[in-house]
């Protein structure tokens, strides 16, 4: 037997989505959890996200009056889904659709305070089962010093933050168009006031997720430790038994009779890793995904025989760099750490498209983001010239709506001035500076205005799901996705396939234990969240899919590890 420093039941390797929702199991069923974080901050990945998660057939929805099931949920999953891997099988799909309610249940239970984003569709509502006002929800705005002294240790992204939830922001950036975008703004503005008369910090996304998590956890005395990095597994007679981690300095070995759970991320920020294994160009200088996306522990399994699936998958979602891969103005935090621009809201919206160097679009701007940067690859792999790709925009873009961090009306000189953003008076002139294919550029400005004009995008279908309309702007008649390019002066910025987290890693079944190459179980080993293969492959079929997914096999690893037998 090994020497043990500290013992317990279940000894769960990160903080992110899942892993607190496992330790309250744990203890619901009388077994002693551990968490442990290498960083200083509590939450991981989905305390930077934008916290939601895609959870078909939930009893919060329902209680708006959307009427799902799990066949219909079942039947959109398998239409969007179309990859074939281990980590999709059958058995995982109906895990996922069949555990997801109950473990919102369990959290509601247990104090996490749902809302149901109304109208936030489906990636891919016009699929079978699809469901146009959407299957997914966010935690309640949260005011974080309620946390007290942990309130410092939430992971949170680092930009300011806003007292909104993530499904008011479509809203929000029609705030020059609408007149719900004008009282959305003004219901902001009364939030930021009365926070600062009542000396609160009220935050939505994943801060509010993962804040509220981190309180309930405290309340029910769940141990966590952090900047405690694990460095390696234990194995004893083919069974994981305990990490090695380092603590105060000192190598200790925690022992974890019933199993270790890994929920560490993926590897975004680790450059070798994505040299191995993803498409390439490739940087981690790209990525919004939480620092601690260095994928050891990922490796570790590996070394201990665990089988790995689409490692060439990121949860995509494009972002904008200046000359040099440089940052603009507003893409730093005070603390001088890199934020770069997420571009999914502001690309949904009129009169922008997003062409190659040859001057020829390749996607729905409006669409899924994942698929967005996939599209972006598969482009860059024909020609070569997609990496970066170009945003071109007419000058009622810029006076419309936000870009980056600029509201609408609003060009930073800065931007001009560092070659972030390209500024022309003419689309000739702006192809040649940026090295644009002028004749292609005009031809596709041509063809897509004539597409502005019938409300019908024929090439991609821009503006004809509901998801795409939903991020669109309703005052543009006849497609609230389509506006012409036609009104100069024109800006264009470059486009690389940043990400907020890889979609690919440890191959799990339908209890969350890790598998080898050969479909065995590594016993002891279980996994969740962006560590794994997910369970809807290379596809992302709604807002909050992978947080989802993250919590739902956590709450399942939890009890399959105590030996429940009956879980769904």
């Amino acid at each position: 037997m090994s020497d043990w420093q500290e013992s317990y039941d279940l000894v769960i390797v990160g903080s992110g989505g899942g892993s607190m929702c496992a330790a309250l199991i744990a203890q619901q069923l009388g077994k002693k959890a551990l968490i442990i974080e290498k960083l200083d901050k509590v939450g991981g990945s989905t305390g930077y996200s934008g916290g939601v998660w895609w959870v078909p057939n939930n009893a919060i929805m329902k209680r708006h009056g959307v009427d799902d099931t799990y066949e219909r949920a079942r039947l959109y999953l398998d239409s969007a889904v179309t990859y074939d891997g281990p980590g999709t099988s059958p058995i995982r799909r109906e895990a996922f659709l069949k555990t997801g309610p109950l473990m919102v249940d369990f959290l509601e239970r247990k104090g996490m305070a749902f809302e149901y984003a109304d109208g936030w569709s489906d990636y891919y509502d016009d699929l079978p089962g699809g469901e146009p006002r959407g299957r997914s929800l966010v935690a309640k705005l949260f005011n974080i010093k309620e946390l007290g002294d942990w309130s410092s240790k939430l992971s949170r992204y680092l930009g300011p933050g806003i007292p909104a939830t993530s499904d008011e922001f479509p809203t929000l950036f029609l705030m020059k168009r609408t007149w719900a975008g004008k009282k959305k703004a003004m219901q902001l503005g009364l939030r930021m006031l009365k926070q600062k008369i009542l000396g609160q910090e009220v935050l939505g996304g994943g801060a509010a997720i993962q804040g509220r998590m981190l309180q309930i956890a405290l309340r029910h005395q769940l141990p966590i430790w952090t900047d405690t990095p694990v460095t390696d597994l234990v194995v004893e007679d083919g069974r994981v038994t305990g990490v090695v981690a380092t603590r105060n300095g000192q190598s200790i070995r925690i022992q974890g009779r019933d199993g270790v759970l890994v929920n560490v991320g993926g590897f975004s920020r680790n450059a070798d890793m994505r040299k191995q294994y993803q498409p390439q160009p490739s940087s981690a200088k790209w990525t919004n995904a939480n620092p601690g996306d260095t994928g050891e522990v990922i490796q570790a399994a590996i070394k201990q025989g665990a089988a790995v699936d689409c490692m060439d998958e990121a949860w995509w979602v494009v972002t904008s760099l200046g000359p040099d891969e440089s940052f603009p103005q507003g893409a730093v935090a005070a603390n001088g750490v890199p934020l770069p621009f997420m571009h999914h809201l502001d690309l949904s919206l009129p009169y922008s498209i997003m062409v190659d160097q040859d001057g020829v679009r390749f996607c729905d701007e409006a669409g899924a983001y994942m698929e967005i940067g996939q599209r972006m690859y598969r482009r860059q792999a024909q020609t070569g010239k997609a990496v970066p790709a170009w945003v071109v925009m007419d000058s009622r873009q810029r006076k419309f709506y936000p870009w980056g961090n600029a509201m609408p009306g609003q060009v930073p000189q800065q931007w001009l001035d560092s070659g972030y953003m390209i500024k022309a008076d003419s689309l000739e002139e702006l192809a040649g500076k940026c090295g644009i294919d002028c004749a292609g550029l005009l031809a596709t400005v041509e063809r897509f205005n004539g597409f502005c004009s019938t409300g019908v995008d024929l090439d991609y279908g821009r503006g004809s799901r509901a998801f795409d309309r939903c991020h669109g702007d309703p005052s543009v008649k006849p497609n609230p996705n389509l506006g012409s390019i036609e009104e100069g002066p024109f800006y264009a910025v470059r486009m690389y396939p940043g990400d907020v987290g890889t979609a690919g890693g440890l191959v799990t079944d339908e209890f969350a234990r890790v598998l080898r190459d050969d479909g065995s179980v590594i016993e002891g080993l279980y996994a969740t969240g962006n560590s794994t293969a997910g369970v809807s492959g290379r596809c992302y079929p709604g807002a909050g899919t992978s947080i989802a997914a993250s919590f739902t096999f956590a709450y399942i690893a939890a009890q399959h590890s105590a030996g429940v037998e009956k879980i769904w």
